[in-house]
């Protein structure tokens, strides 16, 4: 009998769960899809029972469809969306739909944190405010709908919610727990300093787990809803980047990762606390014990490739949609896209930034609209890469997953616009696989989570930069860099007139 662990990824718009065997073989994978609500403009919401649901069908399907013996799955993690804001009542049950990372209503509660705490907030969480964390998303609930936030008991994130669910135990661990900022970062607590300037209670927060940490058995009611039995042992997981970050064999300090999903992320391992961003990029603590990461987030990356082409090419096929974007030429003849459909994060904090085309004439046909939202997401990578390159941390190899790795133009058009050597992975699982080492970690299987991550994964096809690309798309995002400033105002207006007319 093969034994095997299961990482589950829990996405924002579906649950994908990894059957992993001991040689990081994916023996089966199963996944379910769900919906996200948007009842106002910039509003993003969940219910998450569908969360409890969709990875039930997924574990169902792989026991009776894939014939995994529920007595072979030694152990579970999880992956998950970070920064959603789930409230419990004192019977834990849920009280109203999940606030969502991309949602951004809570401008008015960023202000609130940042006059409120000012610089001593950047020095307890390492991050500033930003309107997709959790803290912020408390404060909207506390203010806007007092009546349900007087019976919150306590809060969770999506991951923690699941588990909670799947094991009857409440827990959040550091990784995930960095990204509420309410975390003291290096300290590795929840601050007090950060709960008594809004008032909230040291109740109100879950305990704090590392992500290899035993979180319990499977209940026996989940036991029941599911087939598993409940010998079967789960683990804390972690936040999804720092479980991709692990599924992508981010372990030296001379890589960074380039992962286009839904959101895009740049990310760095970072072996101690010492360096110091000043809050430009985000510094979380690691799914790997005592050790951090560092991030940048484009919201909109692989979901601004999606956008466009469900408007404009819906009945084709991915590969020939980048045929058209092929016969384009490097710069897309001058015509530039900003991703920023969904506010941008990094390196500009803004939820009213707003997406366009520049340079837009006559001549551009659907291959170069095609190409230039391929590049102007690459170019928002970019644009966090600059901020490592400013602060002199040396790197040679970018390790692309997600939807960016499986195009080989994209790939080009990474390594061409970073102008360093990109490298896929051969068995690119990114944050579900993360969430199965993790599992595998936890029941000594290896040793260390580096140990099981090494065993795990093998490199793929590497992507050298070709020399006359680099220099056009130096020239591009030289061009690129002004936009943000030069489109500002007029997206702020535009988004004003949209909550003007939607309320």
């Amino acid at each position: 009998m093969t034994k095997v662990v299961l990482g589950i990824d829990l996405g924002t718009s579906a649950v994908k769960v990894s059957a992993v065997d001991r040689r990081g073989n994916i023996v089966a994978q199963q996944s379910f899809d769900y919906p996200v609500t948007q009842p106002q403009v910039g509003w993003s919401e969940q219910n998450p029972e569908d969360w409890v649901n969709g990875t039930t069908v997924a574990i169902v399907n792989l026991i009776l469809k894939d014939h995994i013996a529920p007595t072979d799955i030694e152990g579970i993690s999880y992956s998950g969306q970070m920064h959603g804001l789930v409230l419990l009542d004192e019977n834990h049950q849920v009280l109203r739909p999940a606030i969502l990372w991309n949602d951004t209503r809570t401008s008015a509660q960023v202000e609130e944190i940042k006059n409120k705490l000012g610089k001593k907030f950047l020095d307890i969480t390492r991050n500033y405010p930003l309107e997709g964390f959790t803290l912020p998303k408390i404060l909207w609930v506390k203010e806007k709908e007092p009546e349900i936030f007087k019976q919150a008991d306590l809060f969770l994130l999506p991951k923690d919610y699941l588990r909670y669910r799947m094991t009857g135990k409440l827990a959040m661990d550091y990784s995930d727990a960095a990204g509420t900022v309410v975390l003291n970062v290096t300290k590795k607590c929840w601050s007090t300093d950060i709960a008594e300037a809004f008032d909230l209670p040291s109740s109100f927060f879950p305990e704090l787990i590392t992500s290899t940490d035993f979180a319990g058995y499977i209940s026996e009611s989940y036991a029941t809803f599911s087939g598993l039995t409940t010998q079967t042992k789960v683990y804390g997981g972690a936040a999804d980047n720092a479980a991709g970050v692990i599924g992508a064999g981010l372990l030296k300090s001379n890589m960074v990762m380039s992962s286009i999903g839904t959101s895009g992320v740049v990310a760095k391992f970072e072996n101690n606390a010492d360096i110091d961003y000043h809050g430009q990029i985000h510094f979380f603590n690691h799914a790997i014990p005592n050790k951090y990461y560092s991030m940048g987030v484009t919201l909109a990356a692989g979901d601004a490739n999606s956008w466009f082409k469900r408007v404009f090419g819906e009945t084709q096929s991915f590969s020939a949609w980048l045929r058209e974007a092929e016969q384009s030429s490097v710069g897309a003849n001058g015509l530039l896209f900003t991703p920023y459909i969904s506010g941008e994060r990094t390196p500009y904090p803004d939820a009213d930034i707003r997406g366009s085309f520049l340079g837009l004439d006559r001549k551009h046909q659907r291959g170069d609209f095609i190409r230039a939202v391929l590049e102007g997401i690459i170019f928002s990578f970019k644009d966090i890469m600059t901020i490592y390159d400013q602060q002199e941390v040396g790197f040679d190899t970018i390790i692309a997953i997600g939807g960016g790795a499986k195009s080989p133009l994209w790939l080009q058009i990474q390594a061409d616009i970073f102008g360093k050597r990109v490298t896929t992975l051969e068995n690119e699982q990114g944050p579900g696989l993360g969430a199965a080492i993790i599992a595998a970690t936890g029941l000594g299987w290896f040793d260390s989570v580096q140990e099981a991550a090494q065993s795990f994964l093998s490199f793929g096809t590497v992507y050298e930069p070709k020399a006359e690309n680099v220099l056009k798309y130096q020239q591009m995002y030289s061009i690129y860099q002004m936009a943000y400033h030069s489109t500002a105002e007029v997206s702020h207006k535009l988004v004003a007139y949209q909550r003007k007319i939607s309320s």
